[in-house]
This record gives C-alpha cells, sequence and structure tokens, in this order.
C-alpha cells in the first residue's frame, strides 16, 4: 500500500452541508443537503444532522453541482514535471471542479485503446472525474482518422486534436460522419495553420508595435465557418473550442440560429485579458488563441450573456518553468485556469450567478456526455437520488492570486497578485470532501 492510501481519509458515509444556499437549474432555496453512502438523499431546511455524520458548514456559501471543465491539459503521459493526472484533480477540485476533459495532445497522443486506457488507470484514485478526449487523428498529424469506434468503446465521448486545427475539409468532413454514426462529439481547434504560420500574438496594433510576429483573427474564423458548412452538411455534433473573435462569435450565433448543433467554449483569459498584456513582453500572457483586443473581449461578454457560448472551459496549460520563462516568440502558449476559472466568472462578469453556474456546470456536462440525460452523473441537480457532486463557495469572499501556493506543478498563471471575489470553501466528488474549508483533503 502506498504512503498516499495509506494518508486518504475514509469516506464518511454520512455527510451533511449545512446552512447553505442551493442554487442549481432548478432555481435557489435555503437547504441543508444531508447525503450517504455518495448519494443525496434529502434536500431541505433545518435537516436532523444524524449522529456520526460528518458536517460541511456552508454558512454564507452559495451549494451547487460540481463544475465540469471541458478544456483542461494534464500533460500526463509526457510532461509530468508540468502536471499530473493527480495534481491537476487537486487544483480542479481546488477550484470546485468535480469533472474535467482531458485533451489529448499528451506525449504520446491519446489516439489508441492503449493510451487511452493508461489515463484513465492513472485517474482512479484522481480527486475529480476525468474524462478522456480521444484524438481525431492519428499522432494528431491530420493525416488518418484515429480508431474512433474502438475510443467510443472506451468511453470516449469527445474527439479533438486540440492544438491543431483538422487542416483538411474531406478529412473533417469524414471525421463528422463517424461522429454521428458513433454518436460522438467532435470538438475543433480552429486556426488555419497557413494563416496563422508562426504567429506569437494577435496581429494588430500591440504586434506592430512590439515587433512580434501576429495571428490574425481570420486564422479563427475561416475554421469555424469551414466546419459550420461541415456541420450543416452531416448533421453531426461539433463543438468549438476556446473561440476569442467576435466573428467567430457572430458565425455560431448564426448557425445555432438556423438550428445546427454546434456548440462553443469559451476561456476565462478571454474575457479578463487583451492583446495590451503583452506589452512586457512576458511570456505568460502567451497562448493559443492569443488574447485579443478589447473589442473581442466584449463581444466574448456579449456571447456568454445572450447564450451564444455555451461553457466556460479553462484551457488549463501548465508548463514547467525552464519551457515557459523562454522569449515571448519562443516559449510554448498556455495558462493555468483551474483554480482561478469561478472567481473570475464571479469578479468579471455581469451575469447572474446562475447563469455562470449553467456556463461552468450542467451545461458543458451535457456536451462532455457526462450528464445524467447520457449516463454520467455530472451537473445534475442537488435533488435527492443524485451521486453528490458539490461545489460549495462563498462568493463574496475575496483572496489574492499568489502562484505559489497553487496546487499545480507549474507557475504560469497570468493573475498573480490579483484580487478576486468568490472563494472554493468545499468541494464534494462521490460523497467524499475532497476539498474542506479551501484545503485538499488528499
Amino acid at each position: 500500500m502506498s504512503s498516499q492510501e495509506t494518508q486518504r481519509p475514509p469516506i464518511p458515509s454520512t455527510l451533511i452541508v449545512r446552512g447553505g444556499t442551493v442554487l442549481d437549474q432548478m432555481g435557489e432555496r435555503r437547504a441543508d443537503v444531508l447525503i450517504q453512502d455518495g448519494t443525496i438523499r434529502e434536500v431541505a431546511e433545518g435537516l436532523h444532522v444524524p449522529a456520526g455524520a460528518t458536517v460541511l458548514d456552508a454558512e454564507g456559501c452559495v451549494v451547487a453541482p460540481g463544475l465540469v471543465d471541458l478544456h483542461v491539459h494534464l500533460r500526463e503521459p509526457g510532461r509530468e514535471e508540468s502536471e499530473t493526472v493527480e495534481s491537476g484533480s487537486r487544483a480542479a477540485a481546488l477550484g470546485g471542479v468535480t469533472a474535467v476533459v482531458a485533451m489529448p495532445n499528451t506525449e504520446p497522443p491519446l489516439d489508441s485503446p492503449e493510451a487511452v486506457r493508461n489515463v484513465q488507470r492513472r485517474a482512479t484514485d484522481a480527486l475529480c472525474e476525468v474524462a478522456v478526449a480521444g484524438a481525431i487523428t492519428v499522432g494528431r498529424h491530420g493525416e488518418k482518422l484515429a480508431p474512433m469506434a474502438e475510443l467510443a468503446a472506451l468511453g470516449v465521448r469527445l474527439f479533438t486534436d486540440d492544438g491543431s486545427g483538422v487542416q483538411s475539409a474531406g478529412l473533417m468532413r469524414r471525421a463528422l460522419e463517424y461522429a454521428r454514426g458513433l454518436g460522438v462529439t467532435l470538438a475543433q481547434h480552429c486556426e488555419d495553420a497557413t494563416l496563422s504560420g508562426n504567429g506569437a500574438m494577435h496581429e494588430g496594433a500591440w504586434s506592430s508595435r512590439l515587433g512580434l510576429s501576429g495571428q490574425p483573427a481570420a486564422a479563427e474564423e475561416v475554421m469555424v465557418a469551414r466546419d459550420i458548412a461541415l456541420a450543416r452538411d452531416t448533421g453531426a455534433r461539433l463543438h468549438f473550442l476556446h473561440l476569442s473573435t467576435a466573428r467567430s462569435l457572430d458565425l455560431v450565433r448564426r448557425a445555432r440560429a438556423d438550428g445546427l448543433p454546434v456548440t462553443a467554449e469559451v476561456a476565462p483569459h478571454h474575457f479578463t485579458l487583451t492583446d495590451g498584456c503583452a506589452a512586457g513582453f512576458d511570456p505568460v500572457f502567451k497562448v493559443n488563441p492569443p488574447l485579443r483586443p478589447l473589442h473581442d473581449v466584449e463581444a466574448v461578454k456579449a456571447g456568454l450573456a445572450d447564450g451564444t457560448v455555451d461553457a466556460i472551459a479553462t484551457d488549463h496549460a501548465p508548463h514547467a518553468p525552464e519551457r515557459k520563462d523562454l522569449p515571448f516568440d519562443e516559449a510554448p502558449p498556455g495558462m493555468l485556469g483551474l483554480e482561478t476559472s469561478l472567481a473570475l466568472a464571479v469578479s468579471e462578469l455581469d451575469l447572474p450567478l446562475a447563469r455562470i453556474l449553467a456556463l461552468m456546470s450542467w451545461q458543458p456536462a451535457a456536451i462532455a456526455g457526462l450528464d445524467p440525460g447520457s449516463g454520467g452523473n455530472q451537473g445534475a441537480p442537488v435533488a435527492a437520488g443524485s451521486l453528490a457532486n458539490l461545489c460549495v463557495f462563498d462568493p463574496q469572499a475575496t483572496w489574492v492570486v499568489e502562484p505559489r501556493h497553487l496546487a499545480s506543478l507549474s507557475r504560469n498563471t497570468p493573475y498573480a497578485g490579483r484580487t478576486l471575489r468568490g472563494r472554493v470553501r468545499h468541494t464534494v466528488f462521490r460523497g467524499e470532501p475532497v476539498v474542506k474549508d479551501g484545503e485538499a483533503q488528499r
């Protein structure tokens, strides 16, 4: 038995979350939540505390379904110095996340049954559910389809070559046709490589001023338009990863108005930061797609408000210091996001809290096929009979982001020193309090 296993506290057979305000897709109500053997048994105000029960104080807090992050890089296998399944799941739990979708651009990529099983095995003792996304193409090279049927048989519901867009329209069309037959969803990283080239940041006034190579907004928008046409042609479900421009979102808005089965996510950094943040050449602000000008940031916020955007997903992308601390144009793109995403949404978005939770819990759960309607247990209402996956957070608590206190093995957060509002107090995963009073329990 490992030292980690010997230190793991027993899962309480009876747990009560007491004194909070329950907020989910059924509305808002003051209630305690009684959990027994991992399942919610009763939700009501003033519940009796059974003898021997573990009590989680939720006074002043919102009790919500656990958050679901559609877009996370756990780096294992291949870059364990940057993150592991275990460390990434701890960061997720501290951020109120009870399920993540692990992207397939690992080393080697997740393009085979063996590779997928490997990550699934590593996730057995994770502090949240780890759903594996499979690659669309072998090696993510965009030349030959991965064995999607075999991966779907292992439970893979989302496929993407994230980090690279599928450049061939013909291959993408075939992939969509296969996906429709399998009942799975393709998720596209929208980037036309012939347009983006080696662009290190958004092509515009700031890239010209700084003398850095730019990546035009059209590199994203061209592929969004192409894949909407392919979704129309095939009828397959298509999810757009980390959209970042006003025109991309307008294309999705029109596609949705036409009844096409397309969904879209945005990342917190695309509604909180602009390309001007790169003025100091700090590579922590390098990300792909790049930070955009203010008018695109405002368009992302508008898309979140009007329903064009279905999910907030972090694109959590840890990098060890020796890789990230390079000149801006040489450093790899990516930022941390798991522990700050909820607080950034609460702090920066002028949206009702219920809307934020929809964007971060039950809507992404449905896209990932992790919701009860798809046979999963994520994003379920806080109600009797649901598996106890809960996020308990104080929407008024303030805190300062300190990289050294984050659970990730990496430190590349662009929010260092920033004061945020909204802090997770407890996270319950399958009935186990994996975070209690802001501290991970294992």
